[in-house]
């Protein structure tokens, strides 16, 4: 591999990328936009610029080979047993989201907010007399899963291990790049728990996603029309499962981080919850829990900062891009009454994420649920502990003093 040598250096497996990667970002975007690692053999983008032109090009920029590195320099026939529907490029992969595009509209959205509100209530209404409670912990890591998975038609008892899996497959420890023993039990056990609730499902199908899946079917491109097999079902509820559990979870941790630092903002969203939704925006944009996606560049590409050649890993680093002060005025500020742009919090272009809309409206609904019941979170900043995780970014643990309202 032909570099440049760099004086910054990033690893997205160190103890810095997990604890805050904040600097890192900031001299990656300055003085290696378009960085190479030797150590990795990966190339990463920083700039928003040239992010956002990735997400676009999925041509030069591939989702084939998955998104994260232990899978990126392999060819796609050995992660077969891996693969989803975010593994796909077009026009497989519009066929295939094009099955549950539908369920996730924001009409269809909308329709579910008096479940997802009963949800969110059900886990903060026994903490209302707490005077301390983990926000995480006790909120926002139990109620998401619950909610996607009453979507997908789990039974109740049997939500909760879904996220415990997801946690447990994601965890990294500094420096491991291919899954642990411990990962891949977790995502075996996983598939298996979803593999047999499809069989169930195709048996005795109820009012769910997951039994509308399997009655469904899908052009294969060659001039054939099929029902999905319960290998590809299981690999989309994993996924929807998956994505359903995290996104919420960390996003509502990190809100509350940001509001105990900021708390003029909070004061803000207490007197008027219709800023909610922009806070939303503004806590994606300056604490993505997806802090960077996995392409292979499958074609050279000349971007703003530098040329990408053919034959590797990219990571577009999302938590870099959307701090970005040529994209962004005051980027380092957080400001939840900025006025909003185009946004990749929640991905961009063919793989902008299926759950967009759910996500917001959860968020949305947490916050203000919050706001409702307790005039401050004080955040015991001894406690905060951050995951460290593929991909994933935010904290396992924020506890907090809570002053209620009144």
């Amino acid at each position: 591999m032909s570099v440049t040598t760099s004086p910054v250096e990033f690893d997205p497996l160190s103890e810095e990328f997990f604890n805050d990667p904040t600097e890192m970002y900031r001299r990656l975007r300055d003085e290696a936009p378009v960085y190479c690692s030797e150590k990795y053999g990966f190339y990463a983008l920083s700039r928003f610029a040239d992010v956002l032109a990735a997400h676009r090009d999925w041509q030069g920029f591939s989702s084939a080979h998955g998104i994260e590195l232990f899978t990126l320099a392999k060819d796609p026939e050995e992660i077969a047993s891996y693969r989803s529907i975010i593994m796909m490029d077009p026009p497989e992969h519009d066929r295939f989201r094009a099955l549950v595009s539908r369920v996730f509209t924001p009409r269809a959205v909308t329709a579910l907010e008096p479940m997802i509100r009963e949800v969110i209530c059900g886990y903060l209404d026994p903490l209302r007399d707490s005077r301390e409670f983990d926000v995480v912990a006790d909120f926002s890591a139990p109620f998401p899963v619950e909610v996607i998975s009453r979507m997908l038609g789990v039974p109740e008892g049997e939500r909760q291990q879904i996220r415990h899996w997801l946690d447990a497959s994601l965890h990294r420890e500094p420096g491991q790049i291919a899954p642990s023993p411990e990962n891949e039990q977790a995502v075996l056990e996983s598939a298996v728990y979803f593999h047999e609730l499809t069989v169930e499902k195709r048996k005795n199908p109820g009012d769910d996603m997951l039994s509308r899946l399997t009655q469904v079917t899908v052009d294969r491109g060659d001039g054939t029309e099929t029902g999905l097999d319960d290998a590809e079902i299981t690999g989309f509820v994993t996924l929807l499962g998956g994505a359903g559990a995290e996104t919420v979870t960390k996003l509502v941790g990190s809100a509350v981080m940001l509001f105990w630092q900021h708390p003029d903002q909070w004061q803000t969203i207490l007197d008027d919850h219709d800023k909610i939704p922009r806070a939303v925006e503004e806590i994606l944009r300056y604490l993505p829990p997806s802090q960077y996606q996995g392409r292979f560049c499958a074609e050279e590409r000349k971007l703003e900062s530098g040329t990408v050649p053919a034959g590797f890993p990219v990571l577009l680093i999302t938590g870099a891009a959307t701090r970005d002060p040529r994209a962004f005025e005051r980027a380092d500020e957080f400001d939840i009454e900025r006025q909003p742009g185009i946004t990749i919090g929640l991905g961009h272009g063919v793989h902008s994420c299926l759950g967009a809309a759910l996500a917001r409206m959860e968020s949305r609904i947490a916050i203000e649920e919050l706001t409702g019941r307790w005039r401050q979170l004080e955040v015991d900043e001894a406690g905060l502990r951050r995951v460290q995780m593929a991909n994933v970014a935010g904290y396992s643990n924020v506890p907090v003093r809570a002053v209620p309202q009144g």
